[in-house]
């Protein structure tokens, strides 16, 4: 049995801790050496025996020609990160096995989601804001005027892996969750404490809207100035998801015409903002550089979720966290 890793060492380094590494040597026969895109082209070291990958963010994408010709009898790639969808349609056709740390990367960002969401109904950011500036009065009229956390409606979109963590997040605090997604029935939102509903209902109602969806070609430019214009006083609108979800003018927009509302974006597009762009200017948007995500020592659960899985499939038990060809196009 041999094992690799495969991709930029750094990132490697950053995900697999050294005790996951000596388990992966002693379980897995894993080399010692992380192996580079240039050292395929390279042919340094011999390959042909490999039957697991290990991985995460930098891994190469192959076309079939080379994974059949750099790896013959691999069985299956352990991707501790979240996206497959940019290497992994070659692998799947060759008929190679993959599994992905999606379910470990939901977890930070839906512990990010919802203290944002806790703080925002708080008046938090805005709050805070002015009494930074010494501006008292107006603080106490503004703090007043958010509802705080019992019996709110908080909306989100996008029920998948950090949607439904979220929504089981929330199931600790009194709030009411509606979920709008196309493919969640009514029983799955009961089962995680919500209630489905459209977009529409979502903006329109909930003091705060967090956005989950995946990215993909239906959902970019899915929240423009018709839904944002609907959001009730005071509300919030956070995005951990993607930035090309949002018409980006459209939020700008409503955020000069509406100084009650607040927009929490750890992700925009680009990213970060053109250097002109009215979020860095706006007093209601506020952003954060891409850090829902795992972040610090929270990279190494990745690590941690890819070796159990590996554990699973060498005891010839199903993966939990397979990525199969038909979950691509709906993959971010």
């Amino acid at each position: 049995m041999q094992s690799i890793f495969l991709g930029d060492p750094h990132a490697i380094g950053r995900v697999y801790s050294r005790e996951v590494i000596s388990q992966l040597q002693t379980e897995a026969g894993m080399l010692p050496d992380v192996i580079t895109s240039a050292d395929l082209i390279c042919e340094k070291t011999p390959l042909s025996e490999t039957e697991y990958i290990f991985s995460t963010w930098g891994m190469p994408p192959l076309s079939s020609e080379d994974i059949q010709r750099h790896f013959p009898h691999l069985r299956a790639i352990f991707y501790a990160a979240g996206s497959v969808k940019r290497f992994a349609e070659p692998f799947l056709n060759c008929g190679i096995k993959i599994s992905s740390a999606y379910a470990a990367n939901a977890i930070p960002v839906a512990e990010f989601t919802v203290s944002q969401i806790l703080l925002a109904s708080k008046g938090f950011f805005r709050s805070s804001a002015l009494y930074s500036k010494g501006e008292i009065d107006a603080t106490r009229r503004i703090a007043a005027s958010y509802p705080g956390n019992y019996g709110i409606r908080i909306g989100l979109v996008g029920a998948g892996m950090v949607g439904r963590a979220v929504c089981r997040l929330l199931g600790s605090y009194s709030v009411e969750v509606l979920v709008y997604d196309p493919h969640l029935s009514h029983e799955d939102a009961l089962s995680l404490g919500a209630k489905k509903a459209t977009l529409e209902e979502i903006f329109s109602t909930c003091m705060v809207v967090s956005n989950h969806v995946p990215n993909i070609p239906s959902t970019r430019r899915m929240f423009d100035y018709r839904l944002f214009s609907q959001m009730r006083e005071n509300a919030t609108f956070i995005n951990t998801g993607r930035g090309a979800q949002v018409v980006e003018d459209d939020l700008c927009r409503i955020l000069s015409e509406r100084s009650d509302l607040v927009a929490l974006l750890d992700v925009t597009d680009p990213e970060p903002p053109h250097s002109s762009s009215p979020l860095f200017t706006l007093p209601n948007a506020i952003l954060t550089p891409h850090i829902a995500g795992s972040l610090g020592s929270e990279t190494l659960r990745m690590g941690e979720y890819m070796l159990e899985e590996y554990r699973r499939f060498a005891a010839g038990k199903p993966l939990q966290y397979e990525i199969t060809a038909d979950m691509l196009p709906d993959l971010a």
